[in-house]
């Protein structure tokens, strides 16, 4: 599947966007069972006086059908962290990717956008957050003025999303359903934020969240909240309780569909229905259907033996190629099904030179474009894509799919082909030509060329992977050690420079066409392995992490910001194949395959879980595009 472009073309020249034309207001709604008593006891409001005026109207077709509300769905997560998947999953946003990946309204009414750098974003009159609070501009103009803008809330000033060409925009609230940025030159970013899996939350409940504001609450009420919550300031107390994406602050409203109702610490959170969600059915059910969404904490490594026991209702999350014979055997005792959808990144495995290693000697290695050339080479895809995917899966770089307009087949097997022997010799022409009695090379300080490659711990595949990897390595003296550890260890160490090398998946979005960003390929996050201070230099403004200091890092910089300001789609093209083949050039990450099945566990009788679908972060959100508002169990 390609994702479409029309959404992002059309902004750079004017256009608007409004939700499907509906039938709402024709609509007789029907009140949700879980909720009828609460309704009769006057504890909550009706279903009309809970929806927006004009709510959006889901309409099915194909395979999926219009369900039955009630049930709760069961997921397992590795970490309490993981509780954010109620809004990854839950996918409500300002706009979203739909199947297709077009940006379309969801929350918002209507998009106009007018060339491309003004944004008139209207609302749905009545909308409710999921205390039955007003949803309105107030709460943009709180983000925007009392957030973003605080410097004791923000001390670096708005999210860098909100930058087009380093510039803020000019907010204004139209009226009390209405508000517009308007930026002095095209943003094509600014949608796309919107509708991510971890998306750019311009808005904020702010009948709930001034109660913690220095501007609005009186200061013995702050002193006696930060003495309780033992901080420091009123701003840090704001940002403890401010957590749109974290969710785990269960008194913090929220416009997913289900709301958080566990605190932290637990090994099992409960979403609950929220009973002023903004979608319904055609038959004017409202949404979701499901009445919780319980996601339970388990270790990582036991997830794939859990789904085949049948304790979970839909899990994809921890699950790897390599468990889909485990899973196929137990489907009729465990009373599930294994769906397999296509994973969209440009490699599921990846490794990770971190050109930003502390170490002296291993910096100058790992900068060595024949020392990465050597390392790639030296790795037997083809073995690899037999041993652990059945040839199945796409040996070569970590680069577009087949399915994407810019893919090139040289982009994929450039220095991805296994050969030894040129491997053998370009370690030799950097230096690396003495050994010890292990046959191992030797480092120029005499240390052996032992590379400790880390990971997060999380699932087995990686560590099959670099199985096979030592093996072949181990043939041109390159010895592989593999450090585990959990995640935020693992980032903290790649963060630092103590990582030598890491192992994770490699492009978020490996059907990318020339009107996607493709900040990917260039220095800009932190969270990038293979560079993590030049992408903090990058997302700090300069005021954090280090400039990229090699001609092929700063090209690619400077392509990326070229693409920011052109729109034609001609110039586009040809700035992201330049920056793909610096990258099959420079090999700053070694892909392994890309193009593996996702198995997706899903027990009998949840019905609207697409039996064929893409798994993909961004866009997607994993199950997010895929709406599980909309799924049901029919039992």
């Amino acid at each position: 599947m390609k994702p479409t472009t029309n959404c992002i073309v059309a902004a750079l020249v004017g256009w608007a966007m409004a939700a499907p034309a509906t039938t709402a207001m024709a609509l007789n709604y029907v009140e949700t069972p879980i909720f009828v008593n609460r309704v009769k006891a006057g504890e909550l409001a009706g279903i009309t006086a809970r929806l927006p005026d004009e709510p959006a109207v889901v309409h099915f077709t194909g395979t999926r059908k219009i369900g039955r509300p009630g049930g709760e769905l069961r997921s397992l997560i590795g970490r309490a962290k993981d509780v954010r998947l109620l809004v990854v999953y839950g996918y409500a946003r300002l706009v979203g990717y739909n199947e297709k990946l077009e940006i379309v309204p969801d929350i918002l009414k209507s998009v106009d956008v007018k060339d491309g750098r003004q944004f008139t974003l209207k609302l749905r009159r009545g909308h409710k957050w999921s205390d039955g609070q007003l949803f309105s501009a107030e709460d943009f103009r709180y983000w925007w003025e009392d957030v973003a803008n605080n410097l004791k809330i923000s001390p670096a000033g708005p999210p860098r999303l909100m930058l087009s060409d380093g510039q803020l925009p000019k907010f204004e609230v139209l009226d009390e359903t209405t508000v517009r940025f308007t930026w002095p030159t095209s943003n094509p970013f600014f949608l796309p934020s919107l509708a991510a899996a971890s998306p750019l939350f311009i808005y904020r409940p702010a009948h709930y969240l001034r109660q913690f504001h220095g501007r609005y609450s009186d200061q013995e009420t702050l002193n006696e909240l930060m003495k309780t919550q033992r901080t420091r300031s009123w701003a840090s107390l704001h940002n403890r309780y401010d957590s749109m994406y974290e969710f785990d602050n269960p008194n913090l409203p929220t416009l997913q569909p289900w709301i958080n109702r566990t605190r932290p610490p637990a090994t099992r959170f409960i979403g609950v229905r929220n009973p002023y969600y903004h979608r319904v059915d055609e038959k004017g059910r409202q949404l979701p259907y499901l009445d919780s969404f319980a996601l339970i904490v388990s270790d990582g490594k036991l997830i794939p033996a859990k789904a085949g026991l049948g304790e979970v209702d839909l899990q994809a999350r921890s699950l790897t190629f390599n468990n889909l014979t485990f899973l196929r055997e137990n489907e009729t005792v465990g009373e599930f099904e294994t769906f397999l959808w296509r994973i969209a990144k440009g490699a599921q495995v990846a490794l990770f030179p971190n050109l930003n290693v502390a170490d002296p000697v291993w910096s100058k290695l790992m900068r060595n474009v024949q020392f990465r050339r050597a390392l790639s080479l030296a790795v037997d895809r083809d073995a690899i894509n037999e041993s652990l995917f059945f040839g199945l899966a796409l040996p070569g770089n970590n680069t577009l799919l087949p399915d994407s307009p810019l893919f090139r087949e040289e982009y994929q097997k450039q220095w991805a082909d296994y050969n030894p022997d040129l491997a053998s010799e370009l370690l030799d022409q950097i230096g690396l030509n003495k050994y010890n009695n292990d046959d191992i090379r030797l480092l120029p300080d005499g240390r052996p060329l032992q590379i400790i490659i880390e990971t997060a711990g999380e699932d087995t595949e990686q560590t099959d992977v670099l199985e096979l990897i030592a093996e072949s390595w181990a043939e041109v003296g390159v010895k592989l050690f593999i450090k585990p550890s959990q995640r935020e260890i693992f980032r903290n160490r790649v963060f630092s420079g103590q990582a030598q090398m890491s192992i994770w998946g490699g492009l978020e979005n490996g059907v990318a066409t020339a009107a996607t960003n493709p900040e990917e390929l260039a220095p800009t996050s932190q969270q990038q392995l293979m560079w993590p201070k030049w992408g903090q230099y990058f997302e700090t403004s300069g005021l954090s992490g280090e400039a990229p200091d090699t001609p092929e890092a700063q090209e690619l910089a400077a392509l990326a910001a070229e693409w920011t300001a052109v729109t034609e789609p001609v110039r586009r093209a040809a700035i992201w194949h330049r920056m793909l083949s610096i990258h099959a050039e420079q090999i700053y990450s070694i892909g392994i395959v890309a193009g593996v099945l996702q198995p997706v566990v899903v027990k009998h009788g949840l019905r609207n879980v697409p039996r064929q679908g893409i798994y993909s972060w961004d866009p997607g959100a994993h199950f997010g595009i895929y709406r599980p508002d909309t799924f049901w169990f029919d039992r």
